[in-house]
């Protein structure tokens, strides 16, 4: 088949240098934003705040500032200040202009390239703040310095004058204030949650740094604008005892490591917990990196060998007829690996996984010999942690056993997809999608109003084991969890270290969409089902493959005339228009108290009709908060979900 090739119309035929577009200064920035800064939408703009905070943070690692403060101003303007030692403002001898100037307005451009300023530094790609700067519709710079205060102000990257001196101080510091540009971005709201996570994390990590978050968008009864401070004198001890809040400890105190070797400092804790996760977060000059990299490697190695040395030195795999795997080891660990690097070297332009190779042998070092210490002078805490190693192989050996089972009965059976799958025509899985629908009533009304030529339906009965409380091989003997496995097409294998991997290869739906009543039942629900794939499918849920269907919670209607509302304002709208001259009686509002409760053309168009319906895909932007909240909700500590209950619940008002 010869595909057509259409002609396109030119407005000339030459092709010279007049063709030729040299974008100039930060216009290229502003042209191809998500080349600098990934996107302009709600992670685009955050990132604004990250770049700013990040000079701020690279002035504390060089020893000269203590305090940063930021603050969210009621317009959805963010200001950031800090006391380092203030932007240079002087002439800057080979672009004839301050300073201050070229760092707010030259790519490529700041302190982090010498060597003799900043050792370490997050930003190396030198075009964090010029890049917010072309990316505000305004920003203001104020620098403390020399006993002056100097300013300059900016729109669109462009200057609005020359520095000037606006008066005197003996303080120290930089003020950049900016408000991001509506021509660029798709939303101009921050999140404070998002904020405050970041944060919080950096004073984690940078322990004796004070930070403070000031939101004025939201202001308390005496005027006073929502703020916390968030200082760490433990680092990444409180770090981890924050991550393991709502889990039973094994060891009484994280095992504490730091160490410095060739220009690279390691800093690490870890706590083991009675969980069957493992949860490490790493970080590389304060830059979050979500795929690990070399110094992850560094610091399994060391727990490998260290823990399945003293394990043989001292009897405790005498019974266990196999040997412990890597991944026996880390069951129940929490762990936070810093490392600061002069010249680290990223795979890929998110700084996501660190290449640095020399890095893997000193974490290896580093923590190796920090354990073996602390194994021979806690024998006590040490054994529990070995017994719980013992337990963990000893589950994953019944786990192999059971995925096995359900495999080879798959093989057997022919397809070995669920009876209950009612499945789609297409086997395009970029096309295809699978209806996660709560109970078989539900799933029949779904099965009658799907298009079968896309759409499959799998009805799940009751409540799915929780994942969170369960012993791995139980997950496998549980029937709505085996159906899932096989629906998708999915299966978790063991590689060369005993290591789970999910494999994605014959994924059969590259949408998985969660379907359930719109009550705290089906809230329930569709809570253990995302603690199930969190847990056990997770690049499902990285690649973007889950979603959440959202049913409407009501049905207005007068006469023939009917609108379906998924809130309460709409719903309130909804009937506002219907009721001319105030009167609210031939008006009628049906509530959805259940999926079942709609009709097969109602769930069609309401919910599962791509032309009208409204999905949520599910995301990870938050791993550590994410793990923090399925420990909460679903783990085995009570007070933590109680706390969380009482802090987040509605309550109804009842009149006496």
């Amino acid at each position: 088949m010869v595909k057509e090739l259409k002609e396109i119309p030119v407005q000339n035929g030459n092709y010279d240098a007049s063709n030729i577009q040299a974008l100039e200064g930060l216009e290229a920035v502003r042209k191809r934003p998500g080349m600098y800064i990934g996107s302009t939408d709600t992670k685009g703009l955050h990132h604004l705040v990250w770049e700013v905070i990040d000079n701020s943070v690279d002035e504390y690692l060089a020893g000269y500032c203590t305090t940063i403060d930021l603050i969210i101003h009621p317009d959805n303007s963010i200001t950031v200040r800090d006391d380092g030692r203030g932007i240079p403002t002087d002439m800057h001898e080979k672009l004839h202009k301050s300073a201050l100037e070229v760092v707010m307005t030259v790519l490529h451009a700041g302190g982090k390239f010498d060597k003799n300023t900043y050792k370490v530094s997050g930003g190396l790609h030198g075009v964090g703040v010029s890049c917010v700067n072309a990316l505000s519709i305004y920003l203001r710079a104020e620098v403390h310095r020399e006993g002056k205060v100097f300013e300059q102000e900016y729109a669109q990257g462009k200057p609005l004058g020359d520095v000037r001196t606006i008066g005197e101080s003996n303080l120290t510091g930089t003020t950049i204030t900016f408000r991001p540009d509506a021509e660029i971005f798709e939303t101009l709201e921050y999140k404070y949650d998002l904020l405050a996570h970041r944060i919080r994390e950096l004073a984690y990590l940078n322990k004796g740094l004070k930070l403070t978050l000031t939101d004025e968008r939201h202001i308390n009864d005496k005027g006073v604008p929502k703020m916390e401070t968030f200082h760490s004198q433990g680092g990444l001890r409180e770090f981890v005892q924050y991550l393991d809040a709502s889990k039973n400890k094994l060891i009484e105190q994280p095992i504490y490591v730091t160490g410095k070797e060739d220009g690279v400092e390691v800093e690490v804790a870890l706590q083991y917990n009675t969980s069957y996760n493992e949860n490490i977060y790493s970080f590389v000059n304060n830059i979050n990196t979500r795929e690990g990299g070399t110094h992850v490697n560094g610091f399994r190695m060391a727990i490998n060998r260290v823990f399945k040395q003293y394990g043989n030195d001292n009897g405790h795999f005498k019974k266990l007829k196999f040997v412990p795997a890597g991944e026996d080891f880390r069951e129940g660990l929490t762990a936070v690996v810093s490392v600061k690097v002069p010249e680290p070297q990223f795979k890929g332009q998110t700084k996501g996984e660190l290449g640095n190779s020399e890095v893997t042998g000193i974490v290896s070092r580093c923590v190796g010999d920090a354990l073996a210490t602390f194994l021979e002078e806690n024998p006590k805490e040490a054994k529990r942690i070995l017994e719980k190693v013992v337990l963990a192989a000893t589950a994953r050996e019944a786990a192999r056993k059971a995925r096995e089972m359900v495999q080879r009965k798959n093989v057997l059976t022919g397809s070995g997809l669920p009876g209950k799958l009612a499945d789609c025509a297409t086997k395009d899985p970029g096309a295809a999608e699978l209806f996660l629908v709560e109970g078989d009533s539900a799933g029949g009304t779904a099965k009658q109003g799907r298009d079968r030529n896309f759409q499959a339906i799998l009805p799940l009965r009751g409540k799915i084991l929780n994942v969170e409380k369960a012993l791995e091989h139980k997950i496998y003997e549980n029937e709505e969890i085996k159906n899932i496995f096989t629906a998708l097409g999915v299966s978790i294998e063991e590689n060369e270290d005993g290591d789970r991997i999910l494999n994605i290869q014959k994924l059969r739906y590259h949408k998985v969409v969660i379907m359930c009543d719109a009550d705290v039942d089906g809230s329930h629900i569709t809570t253990l089902i995302l603690t199930f794939f969190f847990r056990y499918m997770k690049p499902l849920v990285e690649q973007g493959f889950i979603y959440i269907a959202t049913p409407p919670l009501y049905r207005v209607q007068k006469g023939k005339e009917f609108r379906y509302c998924w809130n309460e304002q709409e719903r309130r709208e909804a009937i506002e228009a219907y009721a001319k001259g105030g009167n609210e009686s031939s008006v009628k509002v049906q509530r959805y108290k259940g999926l079942g409760e709609m009709n097969a053309e109602q769930l069609w168009e309401t919910t599962m009709n791509p032309d009208t319906r409204i999905l949520r895909r599910v995301s990870i932007n938050d791993a550590i908060g994410a793990d923090r909240m399925f420990s909460t909700l679903m783990g085995d500590e009570v007070p933590p979900r109680r706390a969380f209950i009482e802090e987040h619940a509605t309550y109804a008002k009842v009149d006496a």
